[in-house]
């Protein structure tokens, strides 16, 4: 099939049973390295705290990290959960992300705290109210511009980095994101409900839609975004509205492979479902499912590479969808980055 829609890869560094978390921390590299060579569009990581399942805490380390060992591919935080963040830091770490390795980042912004209430509470800055947040991605959006003031005064980090004092009136009136202002890091809106989609309409900015866990309510924030999208906010990114959507993918040569392997997956929310939070288990025959792919939804794709990619090819179509972004979870850090390539071939 011809035109289909860009394909990336969402990661959440997960760990798997008897490997490590530093395993898992590599075979993210081993896995931004594959997608840049299997052609995905973008290489995105998703932030997440206090888990023993996702090590992607500090996604802006671990994008540099991407980034020292790959050359072409859009990185990116798909995303950083804001309240967590003081804008100005998200401007200052990703602006430096961008100073040293050039126009390749992406910044996608959520609202969700991304763990657990009681680890929530002690990241969190502020609230995650619409009104809050829209403000906050304002404000990240004007301190990666270009500053317009020629003489904007002293700021006090060289003062104070040579133990002087200066009179009030020679500092700056203005924070300044320094690395940051004027790298002009591409925003995404972040969600899996109205919420964010109203926010992404109101600024301008693309959308990218969580389906690969909340499906149901993909058609109607996709709907409220586009016939509320602004293009002539002045925060806005793109002319038209633009949309992306997560999908939940597991390709193995056969469909009873791939059924296997995600029993893993199928394993692992079982037991979240019931309390429990542990890292991914060899696969269990006894938890296969065979669902026919054209029943499955964007949260189990599972089969062939064919089988698959035309399964996704009908998400599109049905859904209106501008990109694709696909995660994948398997015990075997090689059977996962198989996965990932397998579809790759498949798809482009």
């Amino acid at each position: 099939m011809t035109n289909r829609v860009p394909l990336s890869i969402l990661d959440l560094s997960p760990v798997s049973e008897g490997l490590g978390r530093k395993q898992a921390l590599d075979d993210s590299v081993r896995l931004a390295q594959l997608a840049e060579e299997k052609g995905y569009l973008r290489y995105w990581m998703a932030e997440h705290h206090g888990s023993e399942m996702f090590m992607s805490s500090a996604t802006a380390l671990l994008l540099a990290r991407a980034a020292e060992h790959t050359s072409t591919i859009r990185l990116g935080a798909g995303g950083v959960m804001l309240p967590n963040h003081a804008p100005l830091m998200v401007a200052e770490y990703y602006g430096t992300l961008a100073t040293i390795y050039g126009d390749r980042f992406d910044l996608g912004l959520g609202r969700a705290p991304g763990t657990d209430p009681v680890t929530a509470s002690a990241l969190r800055r502020g609230n995650a109210e619409l009104n809050d947040f829209a403000a906050d991605v304002t404000a990240l959006s004007h301190y990666l511009a270009p500053n317009p003031m020629e003489h904007p005064g002293l700021s006090g980090a060289e003062v104070a980095a040579l133990g002087m004092t200066a009179r009030p009136e020679m500092l700056r009136s203005r924070v300044r994101a320094i690395p940051g202002e004027g790298t002009r890091v591409p925003l995404w809106m972040l969600g899996s409900s109205l919420g964010g989609a109203q926010v992404a309409a109101s600024l301008g900015l693309p959308y990218s839609f969580a389906s690969h866990f909340a499906p149901k309510f993909l058609r109607n924030a996709a709907l409220t975004y586009r016939a509320n999208f602004d293009e002539n906010a002045p925060t806005a990114q793109v002319e038209k509205p633009l949309v992306m959507a997560g999908v939940n993918v597991l390709v193995a040569p056969t469909r009873e492979e791939a059924n296997l392997l995600f029993t893993s997956f199928r394993k692992w929310k079982l037991l979240l479902s019931r309390g429990s939070n542990h890292p991914l288990s060899k696969p269990d025959s006894s938890l296969v499912e065979d669902v026919p792919i054209e029943k499955t939804d964007a949260t189990n794709m599972v089969g062939t590479p064919d089988e698959v990619a035309e399964r996704m090819d009908r998400f599109v179509a049905e859904n209106s969808i501008d990109e694709l972004i696909v995660t994948t979870y398997a015990w075997d850090p090689e059977l996962r980055r198989r996965s990932y390539a397998l579809l790759a071939d498949a798809w482009n």
